[in-house]
């Protein structure tokens, strides 16, 4: 009898424990990081209420507890939590519990703070993926046909690189049009594309930081009359987990993190874009507010490399798709800006063109030459482009297969090194190139 009932009681414990496992639809995920604190991210499938604890690696038996929160339907059923008892450099364990109970994972769940080096030592080593454009397909609305998205199995090549962090740079879903002119429709496009079972222990382990473009902003190539852009913010904010967005104050997710001695200003290429094909007036893809802070913000760091990340290529000559080159005025507006302020160290991050590719732009021997590395696509279509119209591409970096970024920064503080490395869905490396900081310094400033 006392082990019939032990068994009864038994299978109760696992039918609850997977119940509690069953209320989670994706994640969880590690967002920003900082010194004193990390955001920790999940969704449910129904109102739930989830808490997460977190322990040292080095002392697991001193547990810390995030607050309490409740899901709920109008927020997508989404809890953001900080973990605020962390100490600069300690890497840390997580568990997730919904209703009280702990949800089990088989691969690791885990964050960092970041180091406290400044006065102490060099800046530490830094390896962080990039990559743009992820396609998952739900057949009953994508467009009939080959499907779209494909060889999901790169997220598993990115999580064995085991970077610090992840760079997105847009298009990290895409929005179909039964999503984009409801806010329940982006709501489920977001949670759709989260939950893809390939992405879930990179989630879980990696820290994650994004922008947008157009496809997870609105429909293809949308710009600043979109009626929805303010939902589009409100569900990107939702689902990333950046230290900040809309700095300037005038909307949208613009926005700016530091690693190490590293700083990433986060661009907005959409909320304040005019058409692409309107020629009546001024055109603008950024607009003078969000230009403004750009160059401020980069005339104040003292970073080594000040990579800007935006949606769309800036460098590229191409006056074609949506590159920055349509808004020529704009774009060299920016360049000179960069130039007038002596600014040094600049790189530019982006995706979109569904191919991978670096340009490389050096007006004189008097200035040191601006990169911009297009990195793209992860699953969706990717297909080969030859840039015949720019002037400023490497043609042995363009690649037209799936594949994603590593970039690792290291070296002593006064001579970093940026090593940027492209790999295909395998995790085979398809191309490397080395950057020193000191090669992107005016002439005077060079030793």
């Amino acid at each position: 009898m006392i082990k019939k009932i032990f068994f009864v009681a038994i299978l109760f414990m696992n039918s609850f424990m997977m119940l509690a496992q069953d209320l989670v639809q994706s994640g969880p995920m590690v967002g920003y990081s900082s010194m004193k604190e990390a955001l920790l991210w999940v969704q449910t499938t129904k109102a739930a209420e989830v808490h997460f604890e977190y322990f040292d690696k080095e002392n697991p038996k001193k547990r810390f507890k995030t607050e309490k929160y409740t899901t709920e339907k109008n927020l997508g059923y989404v809890a953001k939590l900080v973990a605020d008892d962390i100490q600069p450099g300690k890497k840390y364990m997580y568990e997730v519990f919904v209703n009280g109970r702990r949800i089990k994972r088989d691969y690791p769940m885990e964050f960092q703070a970041q180091t406290l080096w400044q006065w102490r030592t060099d800046p530490p080593e830094v390896n962080f993926a990039v990559g743009s454009c992820n396609y998952v397909n739900e057949k009953e609305v994508d467009r009939p046909g080959r499907p779209y998205g494909s060889e999901y199995e790169i997220f598993t090549s990115i999580h064995k690189k085991d970077p610090d962090f992840m760079l997105w740079l847009g298009d990290n879903t895409y929005l179909r049009e039964v999503d984009w002119d409801s806010r329940k429709g982006f709501l489920h496009r977001y949670t759709h594309t989260r939950s893809l079972p390939e992405l879930q222990p990179l989630l879980a382990s990696t820290h994650h930081y994004a922008i947008w473009d157009d496809h997870d902003f609105g429909p293809n190539n949308s710009n600043g009359s979109y009626a929805m852009k303010d939902t589009a913010s409100e569900i990107f904010k939702l689902f990333w987990g950046n230290p900040n967005y809309d700095v300037i104050k005038k909307g949208g997710i613009t926005g700016h993190f530091q690693w190490a001695d590293l700083e990433f200003f986060l661009l907005d290429n959409r909320y304040y874009r005019t058409a692409n094909n309107n020629y009546t007036g001024e055109r603008q893809m950024l607009g003078k507010e969000q230009i403004d802070w750009l160059i401020n913000a980069l005339a104040s760091s003292r970073s080594p490399f000040k990579f800007i990340a935006i949606g769309g290529q800036f460098i590229s000559s191409e006056a074609m798709y949506e590159n920055h080159a349509l808004f020529q005025k704009e774009r060299n507006y920016i360049i000179q800006k960069i130039r007038e302020a002596r600014i040094e160290g600049v790189i530019f991050l982006d995706g979109d063109r569904h191919h991978t590719g670096l340009s490389k732009m050096q007006e004189s021997d008097r200035v040191y030459p601006l990169y911009d590395l297009t990195c793209s696509s992860l699953t969706a279509g990717a297909h080969k482009n030859k840039e015949e119209l720019n002037v400023y591409k490497l043609q042995e970096t363009l690649v037209g297969v799936h594949n994603f970024g590593i970039l690792n920064v290291s070296g002593p503080r006064k001579d970093r090194v940026l090593t940027m490395k492209i790999f295909d869905k395998d995790g085979k490396e398809l191309w490397t190139k080395a950057i020193k900081a000191q090669d992107l310094r005016y002439r005077s400033r060079r030793r």
